[in-house]
């Protein structure tokens, strides 16, 4: 080994130096230490920072504290018991030194020392007498905003520096202190980390809980609980951040690949039935298809069939036309005959004087038309004459009188048929609205049957609708007024209750459960009437208010079974405290009251009686769990309208039947206004002309026999040619009839044949319609006629059985579209190219085909592999992990033992920490759910690992790790109570003899014992913590240790036995300790410490520091009070 003396090293002769101790601190305008470098010169020696309550001390303290442990870390003002609120960076910067009051708004401002353009810096220097080496740490603060927090800057260098020389002389840009500061060597950083790492390094000093440990040794008072502290203070966390994090990754794929599993069952099992749906819809459009093709095809068919029939019939109207030809061919000859005849016999008519018989008849047979017209003429006007109870006219003095007459009672009927009309139109409107108001009462009545609620049938319907959209149970929301009735001995208010408690009764109660679903829904329904509800909470029971002793609400009973008992106890009694007054003389002398009559008063003053409806109208009752009451006011209400719709329907029969007759006699008046002369329908005058004439022809045909005979015979003749005409007119018309047919029959023929033109009806075709045929017309006769009827009606067959079809086929499409609507929603990224119509279906197949050939397969197998290989297996490491933690710990256990067992608790007998497994539920159960995810993992079974139950046992320790929504707080702390190891270890001491290792007392905690049995413990606990934490060994001369701890107040607040023990203890550790306590202590500590620093602050403003040796101290002592000792320059 190497000589030291040849490195060039100057080693000490003892170790009371060795390690890192602190030389000296100074500060430069930080807090109350204003204007100038204040220095507390410990030389690396124990040393005492003294003062009153209020000087400064923790001030400097705190800067201590600031130089080594990070800014989360540090709570300013600590062992001193300040809130966290009134010393902050910002405060110590600008020098905060009290409040005041701003007398306007009455906020307390503080008031500084310092303005933002000031700069603030703390520096320690820190030497190690063992090995020579300085390292001096600094940092230095300005305010780049007046109203922002601090910046600052880090610095570490191993050489001494001070704040006069090295800090200082730089203008006001921090920029320039930093080119200066790293030319003197020093290294600068811009965050504690780095910054810490590098003193870390120098200090020996290899994790932060060595650092948390100082920080807590500074406050700390006493061991209030063993484990809490030896957990804390003794035993490193195990860094777990990392691990839960890359569980909760890997959980993360987990989960993914167990929801692409999830995802693609489900959409196998939402594509499957949509493919069968598909696949029925093709075949029913198929069917469609075949059902119109057989429907287009019924107009060739049923021509082909007429025109058989038609062809049959041309053959038969052809026989026919040939025989009633012939007929007309003999008949022409036979009147042509006649006609020869006749003219023979006219001419031996007129050479015997016929001429003026000839004119004769002629001129009688025109007056006969004449008489005839007029006598036509006169009977009907005196048919309608006798419509209105009125002779016919025999005059024309008669006529004129009549006609005026008609005229005005024309004019009176159309005036009274008008008002006829008006009021049966009243009464059809009244019928019409009684109609509908009783089919309503039915409903109503048929509605209460069912139930034995009274409420409206309108707001049953709304309440049915929303439990048959939510699956809900009607029970489950009641109306108030089913819950709620009269009490029978209070009947007589019966009427005033159900008019003030109407609204409320009708009102719905929705159980806190389901209140938002009900919310959602009433909110996206249309309701189609009003609906009002109410959220019922379960509330703690709380006293009801005292009821008036008339109270409404003592009248009222309330269904007893109810889940909802108590909410309306408590809402009748806040709602309904309403006296009820028996005179007037009482209702003016309440607030709130109510009469029998139903008259209303409210505390402003405001009254209401709503007399639309009678009082005692139990058909509009809505209280009670029975109706049988009200069914009764209901039916009694229907006979009611009954017997008035039938008195209305006599009165429309009456008005219709005077209608009737108004319209007869309205009639005829108005058809007699066609006849305006009497002469139109005096046939009697034309009458006697043609008996003149009659007689004039007798005459002269009984002058001559010859004549006589002649005209007889031509008579004769004439009527046998009469009759001849008119069969030959007979048969002619019957020839042309039947050439008609014929034209017809052939022209139906021609349009047949169009019909039939470019169709081609194959024998499959053809057998399916006449089965068609059969099936829809059943046993017919087919004919000309009544083959487009046939056609028609196979047709309306055809057409329904197609538009069932079609109707099966739109509801199936709709139902397809929606589901494919649906599924696109739910799936939007894998159907972004796809369609929700039914020409897309295939896309919809080829999705399913791969998703159960591919991708359902693959996301099985890879859910295995990541649940198999990285979940099953990271938390079985985890679990290992916890286990080494568990067994380091115990390794750590016994090396503390070790330092432990160096101290002398007392003579003869030493400390040593024993650890028991916690019995903790919450750790032990975690524990067990950790194995219980590997469980299965070693053997490889298939089915173990691949198990929903075994994917939802890690997702529920998963969940807790993540954070659940709403149990965010809770989860984190149980997550660091399992995953801390230290957790999983309870702690207690034994006091054992030195020479046997026996038990001499034991320690489960610092409890039960007396103050300075516990400070005892504690300081003993807290030497072993720092021999421990910074890497101690006993009697080393060179050391690369940290050496340097701040206790303040701890030794001021214990007994003196105690702070005596404690502090020969830290001397035997050779740690350097800076000991913060006020003046009243300072004969225990005295002996231990190597100089004295005085803090006082006279004036509450500034504070100053006097450095003083022992000696110096001791001296002066003696010379007068150390309160009244004057500040000198350090």
């Amino acid at each position: 080994m190497n000589d030291p003396q040849s490195l060039g090293l100057d080693f000490c002769a003892d170790d009371t130096l060795s390690g890192f101790r602190l030389t000296r601190l100074e500060a430069f305008n930080w807090g109350t230490f204003d204007g100038r470098v204040w220095t507390l010169q410990l030389d690396g020696k124990n040393g005492l920072l003294t003062g009153d309550i209020g000087s400064g001390k923790s001030t400097l303290v705190d800067a201590i504290t600031t130089l080594l442990v990070p800014a989360n870390r540090i709570a300013y003002n600590k062992a001193a018991g300040a809130d966290s609120k009134e010393r902050t960076l910002r405060s110590y910067v600008l020098g905060h030194y009290k409040s005041e009051r701003n007398e306007v708004t009455g906020a307390a401002k503080p008031v500084s020392l310092r303005d933002h353009n000031s700069y603030s810096v703390i520096l320690g220097v820190f030497h190690n007498a063992g090995y020579d080496q300085t390292v001096t740490l600094a940092q230095v603060f300005w305010m780049k905003e007046a109203q922002g927090q601090p910046a600052r800057f880090f610095l570490g260098a191993e050489r001494a520096l001070s704040i006069a020389s090295d800090f200082s002389h730089f203008g006001s840009d921090i920029a320039q202190l930093r080119k200066k500061l790293r030319g003197l060597g020093a290294e600068l950083h811009d965050s504690f980390p780095p910054y810490a790492a590098w003193f870390r390094r120098r200090f020996g000093i290899e994790n932060d809980q060595a650092l948390e440990l100082f920080h807590q040794t500074v406050s700390m008072k006493s061991v209030g609980n063993l484990t809490d502290f030896v957990r804390s203070h003794m035993l490193e966390p195990f860094e777990v951040g990392p691990r839960l994090q890359a569980l909760i990754g890997h959980f993360d794929d987990l989960n993914r690949a167990h929801q692409a599993v999830l995802k693609t069952q489900q959409q196998v099992e939402l594509l499957t039935p949509l493919i069968d749906d598909c696949s029925r819809h093709r075949a029913l459009a198929a069917e469609v298809d075949s059902l119109r093709g057989c429907r287009d095809s019924l107009r060739p068919h049923f021509a082909g069939l007429k025109l058989e029939l038609i062809d049959k019939r041309l053959g038969s109207l052809a026989e026919e036309w040939e025989r009633v030809d012939a007929q007309v061919q003999k008949l022409d000859a036979v009147q042509e005959t006649q006609g020869q005849q006749i003219d023979e016999l006219k001419q031996a008519i007129n050479d015997n004087g016929g001429d003026r018989l000839e004119r004769l008849a002629v001129e009688i047979r025109k007056k006969e038309q004449l008489r005839d017209t007029r006598k036509a003429k006169a009977s009907r006007y005196g048919e309608l004459a006798a419509v209105l109870g009125e002779p016919p006219a025999t005059d024309a003095t008669t006529f004129v009188v009549q006609r005026g007459k008609y005229q005005n009672w024309r004019e009176e009927a159309r005036n009274r048929d008008a008002d006829l009309q008006n009021t049966l139109t009243e009464h059809g409107v009244t019928l019409l609205q009684g109609k509908q108001e009783h089919d309503q009462q039915t409903l109503e009545i048929d509605s209460h049957k069912r139930r034995r609620s009274n409420i409206d049938d309108q707001q049953i319907q709304i309440r049915a609708a929303m439990c048959a959209a939510l699956g809900l149970n009607v029970e489950e929301m009641p109306f108030a007024g089913e819950l709620i009735q009269v009490r029978e001995d209070e009947r007589d208010w019966e009427g005033a209750a159900e008019r003030l408690l109407r609204g409320f009764g009708l009102a719905l109660l929705v159980p806190d459960a389901h209140y938002k679903a009900v919310a959602e829904w009433v909110d996206g329904a249309h309701l189609r009437g009003r609906l009002v509800y109410f959220h019922v909470r379960s509330r703690k029971s709380a006293e009801l208010p005292d009821l008036h002793r008339d109270s409404l609400v003592r009248k009222l009973a309330i269904k007893p079974d109810s889940p909802h008992y108590d909410w309306l106890e408590r809402e009748l009694a806040h709602r309904f405290d309403v006296a009820c007054c028996g005179t007037q003389e009482q209702f003016r002398r309440e607030t709130r009251a109510i009469t029998r009559a139903g008259q209303i008063k409210d505390p402003s003053g405001r009254h209401e009686k709503d007399d639309r409806h009678r009082i005692d109208d139990r058909s509009r009752y809505v209280l009670g769990w029975s109706n049988s009451a009200k069914i009764a006011a209901l039916e009694a209400k229907r006979r009611q309208l009954e017997a008035r719709l039938g008195e209305v329907g006599s009165e429309i029969g009456i008005v219709q039947k005077q209608r009737d007759e108004l319209t007869s006699r309205l009639d005829a008046l108005t058809r007699l206004e066609e006849f305006t002369a009497f002469d139109d329908q005096d046939w009697a005058s034309v009458a006697t002309e043609i008996a003149q004439l009659v007689d004039e022809r007798n005459r002269l045909e009984s002058a001559s026999d010859v004549l006589k005979q002649l005209n007889e015979n031509l008579r004769t003749l004439q009527k046998a040619q009469k009759e001849t005409v008119e069969a030959l007119q007979a048969a002619r018309e019957k020839r042309a009839k039947v050439e008609q047919r014929r034209s017809d029959a052939q022209d139906l023929r021609q349009q047949t044949m169009e019909r039939l033109h470019g169709f081609v009806i194959d024998d499959a075709l053809l057998a399916k319609l006449e089965a068609m045929r059969a099936e829809a017309l059943g046993e017919h006769q087919l004919t000309v006629e009544s083959c487009d009827n046939r056609e028609q009606d196979v047709r309306t067959w055809l057409q329904s059985r197609i538009d069932a079809e079609d109707l099966k086929l739109k509801r199936l499409a709709e139902k397809i579209i929606k589901a494919m609507a649906s599924f696109k929603e739910t799936f939007k990224l894998e159907t972004a190219e796809m369609d929700a119509s039914l020409e897309a279906a295939f896309e919809y197949e080829n999705l399913l085909t791969q998703l159960n050939r591919d991708d359902l397969p693959r996301f099985v197998s890879r859910f295995k592999e990541l649940l198999n290989v990285n979940t099953i297996n990271e938390i079985a490491n985890f679990n290992a992990q916890l286990a080494r933690e568990r067994e380091t710990i115990k390794e750590r256990i016994a090396y503390i033992n070790k330092s432990l067992g160096e101290i002398d608790y007392n003579p003869g007998r030493y400390i040593v920490l024993e650890s028991q497994a916690s019995p903790d539920a919450e750790i032990r159960d975690f524990q067990q759910e950790l194995r219980a995810c590997t469980e299965g993992a070693v053997t490889g079974s298939d089915d173990a690992q691949y198990s929903e139950a075994k994917f939802l046992q890690v997702k529920a320790i998963i969940d807790r790790f993540r954070g659940r929504e709403g149990l965010s707080e809770q989860d984190r702390r149980w997550t660091e109570k399992v995953t801390d190891v230290r957790n999983r270890f309870l702690f207690a001491a034994s006091e054992c003899w030195r020479e046997d290792d026996s038990e001499h007392e034991h320690y489960s905690d610092s409890g039960g014992k007396s103050g300075g049995q516990k400070e005892k413990l504690a300081y003993t606990i807290l030497a072993a913590s720092l021999a421990y934490q910074f890497g101690l060994e006993w009697g080393e001369v060179r050391s690369r240790s940290f050496r340097f701890v701040v206790i303040d107040e701890a030794f001021g607040r214990g007994s003196d036995e105690s702070a005596q023990y404690g502090l020969k203890l830290f001397q035997q550790l050779n740690l350097q300790l800076l000991i913060v306590t006020p003046l009243q202590k300072i004969h225990i500590i005295e002996p231990y410490v190597s100089s004295v620093g005085f803090v006082h602050n006279e004036g509450g403003r500034a504070s100053k520091l006097r450095n003083l040796s022992i000696e110096e101290y001791r001296a002066q002592k003696a010379l007068m009070p150390a309160q009244s000792a004057q500040e000198s320059e350090p």
